[in-house]
């Protein structure tokens, strides 16, 4: 393996890009009046960035992690965070033994 400049220069670019525009979110949110439809936009952040990192891993690995995951959103609707992310891991790991 050799050590390229060029490469080692934009990973350091791409990832100074990328917190910048973390903190520049964190920064800029703080500053905006919001009411009505646009604080209920972004109220809905969190949820849906969450959305897109689960759905996907749901519903492209396997039964089991898709099954997992309708379990953990019925409980969602009705229990706390951590005892629906306990259920959620328990039962893929149960569902993945089973479909062995």
């Amino acid at each position: 393996m050799s050590f390229d400049p060029h490469t080692v220069a934009a990973i350091l670019t791409m990832a100074l890009v990328t917190y910048a525009t973390r903190i520049a979110g964190i920064f800029l949110s703080g500053r905006l009046a919001l009411a009505g439809r646009t604080k209920a936009a972004f109220d809905a952040i969190p949820a849906s960035v969450l959305v897109a990192v689960i759905a996907p891993v749901a519903l492209a690995t396997g039964p089991a992690e898709t099954i997992a995951a309708v379990i953990a959103g019925i409980c969602a609707t009705r229990m706390p965070l951590l005892v629906t992310i306990i259920i959620g891991v328990v039962s893929v790991v149960l569902l993945r033994t089973m479909m062995v």
